[in-house]
């Protein structure tokens, strides 16, 4: 399934995307009339009937001039929209079309390309919508039918390949400062993880690093399995929220065609701080350190749709980055994520600092999918070497200061045998498999056991 997806595309036209396009017009739609403009919100007559909550809307009628927007309030006679541009422009009296659901249609065809949050290429190519609409709030798998987590997968990376291993379908948390590398560590996680297609969802990113994280950080190899979906840290609130729904609704369609999908979501923390902005426009009050309540069921809706499938559908094993500001795990989202992922993976400014990378923090991380994800003799080698590295942290201040005398505690003086060997093995990448991680483990550990 995986090898038909990336075949080149047939230079003949797709009928069924032809069809899809088709059936979403429509011969005709409401049209409603701005009436009041407040601040950056726009209440609308006239179609407070025949809208619902969260429909799209297109204010203007002038083509070049036209302003999307959101649903965000209604009553018997107004409804409220949030835009998603810049409203200038915009006056009482001009026509608002109701576009209706906020769906998106996905299709094989995305495989190889950089999608907007609306499904609309934006890296010069041409997308037709899949035959299938989907709503970008889908519900869960059903939580008595879906899958357990299932076997260990090769990443390429060795530290993740033995001390913190990533099963199929588990959803795990990576969280980090700026600037401590954890745009490389996704790169090699979407080129080197198993997995039959990865969708990728840049969030609230700056906008000359798109290009730069396809060319040169994904690369030709990522992007040939790869579907990326970027919302730019200038794009509106709306936008930069709806990326991370598109892009776990455009991982749902592949899963349920059985295929195993690796979803990638940079980051959660801008997806949060958009879903801030909407909420606080929409009326809610902010509690959550600035965060309305609405942001803890936001983000843990999203989580769970990641993870096993039911039936005969595939997985989604999920990685979300986290923006710890000044390493602060206690800050509210990052305080939400670890409470619903299946593991949490903090990368280090100091550790990176030094030259490190990835600038894990292998004491402050952990799997969830261990113990049952490794096997008895490999969980005694991650144990002892969570022991070493313990005992080498709390005793490090002492050894470099020439304080510690040697003798005085057996674990430390095994510590300081194995730590250079530790370190690297830390750093370093796994061109073959886990056995052979789990061997370069062993030797690491080896001058610790004379």
């Amino acid at each position: 399934m995986a090898g038909r997806l990336n075949e080149p595309k047939t230079p003949f036209v797709d009928m069924k995307g032809l069809s899809a396009e088709f059936s979403a017009l429509s011969p005709s739609q409401p049209i409603g009339r701005v009436v009041e403009i407040h601040g950056n919100t726009v209440a609308v007559s006239g179609l407070s009937r025949v809208a619902g909550l969260g429909n799209l809307v297109v204010i203007g009628s002038v083509p070049g001039k036209r302003v999307t927007g959101e649903i965000l309030q209604m009553n018997q006679s107004i409804v409220t929209i949030m835009p998603d541009q810049n409203l200038e422009g915009v006056a009482i009296g001009d026509e608002v079309m109701l576009l209706g659901r906020d769906t998106i249609a996905p299709d094989n065809s995305w495989i190889g390309h950089v999608i907007d949050p609306f499904g609309q290429a934006i890296d010069g190519s041409f997308l037709m919508r899949g035959p299938q609409e989907r709503s970008l709030r889908n519900a869960a798998p059903n939580a008595t039918k879906r899958r357990a987590l299932g076997g260990r997968l090769e990443t390429g990376i060795a530290v993740f390949n033995t001390l913190l291993p990533v099963v199929r379908g588990q959803r795990l948390g990576l969280f980090s400062g700026s600037g401590v590398g954890k745009s490389t560590l996704l790169s090699k996680f979407a080129k080197g993880v198993q997995a039959d297609v990865v969708v990728i969802a840049l969030i609230g990113e700056r906008g000359r690093e798109v290009r730069e994280f396809v060319e040169n950080v994904l690369g030709p190899e990522g992007m040939m399995r790869s579907v990326l979906v970027a919302a730019t840290s200038d794009q509106s609130p709306l936008v930069r929220r709806r990326c991370a729904l598109t892009a776990m609704s455009v991982a749902e369609h592949f899963r349920d065609q059985g295929l195993h999908v690796l979803l990638l979501a940079d980051s959660v923390t801008r997806f949060a701080e958009a879903h801030r902005e909407v909420g606080l426009a929409s009326g809610e009050q902010a509690s959550l350190r600035g965060f309305p309540p609405s942001t803890s069921h936001m983000i843990m809706s999203l989580c769970e749709r990641a993870g096993p499938g039911e039936g005969d559908s595939g997985d989604i094993t999920a990685i979300f980055t986290v923006l710890v500001a000044g390493s602060d795990m206690d800050e509210p989202i990052a305080d939400i994520l670890r409470g619903v992922l299946d593991g949490h993976v903090v990368l280090d400014r100091q550790i990176a600092e030094r030259g490190r990378f990835p600038a894990v923090d292998l004491l402050r991380s952990v799997s969830r999918s261990l113990p049952e994800a490794a096997s008895v003799e490999e969980n005694e080698k991650i144990t002892h070497t969570r022991r070493l590295l313990g005992a080498y942290g709390r005793a490090e201040m002492m050894i470099q200061a020439g304080l510690y005398a040697a003798g005085s505690d057996p674990v430390v003086d095994a510590s300081i045998k194995v730590w250079p060997a530790l370190d690297q093995f830390l750093s370093e990448d796994e061109p073959q498999d886990s056995t052979a991680s789990f061997e370069r483990l062993t030797a690491a550990l080896s001058p610790g056991m004379t």
